[in-house]
């Protein structure tokens, strides 16, 4: 395939390299997607362990993504997307292994739940790898003025997977239990990487290995702007079902079906927004969004109203993300992308996983609403941060 039939000015070479991107995410995100519902009910269940270790096992690939994101950052912008997105391919699979080795241990649970550790730590080097290498090769071949566009999509695709993955593993693990799912993280790599091979890799040679404090100075107000609008992220994910049953609404699954169906539908149809109106300009316009859609959550009086909270919400995260992606990028330049990308992302990484228990010390749980009012005001203050920041490079 020539590098001519990607250049960012045919509309038709661009459309051709992020769907083959987002095919290739997708399919290594689906068994990321397919484990998330499966392992708590296997490792409670069947190898018979309480709360705090199921509560380990999913967080610990979440831990072991956010720790090798530098790592995949600086191998991509060096190597190549297209490698570094081979490389978690490998990864995956060899977590797989352990899911699957540790069938052999069924009957001695503390070996079993080790090897099951080790493959979610493993796959979680993997997600790094695979979706920091997706955005650095995805920016590489279709250029800089096509940048959030290409976060926007490339990121859809890996949502679209954890929302299919869900139903797809349940079915797996109810039909012929673990072993299908160690089977299928094996297996399922393998569709990516023959696609994968399709792309062209592209290596810029102003790449650098620059340093992580350097670069983390370029991004933090992008990143600051993103981890404030993560933490309506986080309330929705984490207390909206809590809400619904508290106040008798029934219908628990609609404010998350909301949240995704316009999450994936704004990435979609707006995405070029922010090439067209600018990074930051969309960031402030959309953290407005989110901002209202958490307030019209907490004060709504009747499920359809929280669920268009939702749905604002949905809306304004699915923008927010690659809008304040993009103004990183350019702070750090299309050279270090990679590592760009990796050091933007840690942001809203760590708020999310930070936002959910203290957003749950500050209101009781027969008060749930009250905590989306305290997520508006902190979604809000990403508007004077966007704004400050406009127009001024570190």
């Amino acid at each position: 395939m020539s590098r001519e039939s990607f250049e960012p000015h045919s509309n038709k070479g661009f459309l051709r390299v992020l769907l083959t991107l987002m095919l290739v995410i997708f399919s290594g995100f689906l068994i990321i997607g397919g484990a998330l519902p499966v392992l708590p009910r296997y490792v409670h269940n069947v190898l018979g362990f309480g709360t705090f270790t199921v509560g380990l096992v999913t967080g610990f690939q979440f831990a072991a993504s956010l720790a090798s994101r530098f790592a995949a950052g600086r191998y991509a912008d060096l190597r190549g997307g297209k490698k570094s997105i081979v490389l978690g391919l490998f990864l995956a699979i060899g977590g797989g292994m352990f899911y699957l080795i540790s069938l052999l241990f069924i009957t001695h649970p503390i070996a079993a739940i080790s090897l099951i550790l080790t493959g979610r730590a493993v796959i979680g080097a993997a997600e790094s790898f695979i979706i920091t290498g997706g955005m650095t090769l995805g920016l590489a071949l279709t250029g800089e003025k096509q940048a959030g566009r290409v976060i926007a999509w490339v990121g859809t695709a890996m949502f679209v997977a954890f929302a299919l993955g869900a139903p797809v593993g349940t079915y797996l693990y109810d039909k012929a239990g673990f072993l299908w799912i160690a089977s299928a993280t094996i297996l399922l790599p393998f569709a990516a990487l023959a696609t994968v091979r399709i792309l062209q890799d592209h290596v810029d040679p102003k790449a650098s290995k620059g340093a992580i404090t350097r670069t983390m100075k370029a991004v933090w107000v992008p990143g600051l702007g993103a981890a404030l609008n993560g933490v309506g992220y986080a309330a929705l994910l984490s207390f909206s079902v809590l809400m619904y049953a508290n106040k008798g609404w029934g219908m628990g699954w609609l404010p998350v079906s909301a949240f995704a169906t316009a999450l994936i539908a704004a990435r979609l149809l707006l995405g070029q927004l922010i090439d067209s109106l600018g990074s930051i300009r969309v960031g402030v316009i959309f953290s407005v969004i989110t901002a209202a859609g958490q307030g019209l959550i907490g004060f709504a009086p009747n499920p359809l109203i929280a669920a268009l909270g939702a749905a604002m919400t949905g809306a304004g995260w699915a923008m927010v993300y690659p809008a304040f992606g993009a103004e990183a990028v350019r702070r750090v330049g299309m050279a270090n992308k990679g590592m760009a990308m990796a050091a933007y992302s840690a942001f809203p990484d760590f708020a999310i996983g930070l936002a959910s228990p203290v957003l749950g010390l500050l209101v009781s749980p027969d008060k749930i609403s009250i905590v989306f009012l305290w997520s508006m005001v902190l979604v809000s203050l990403a508007i004077p941060v966007a704004l400050c920041s406009r127009g001024r490079l570190p």
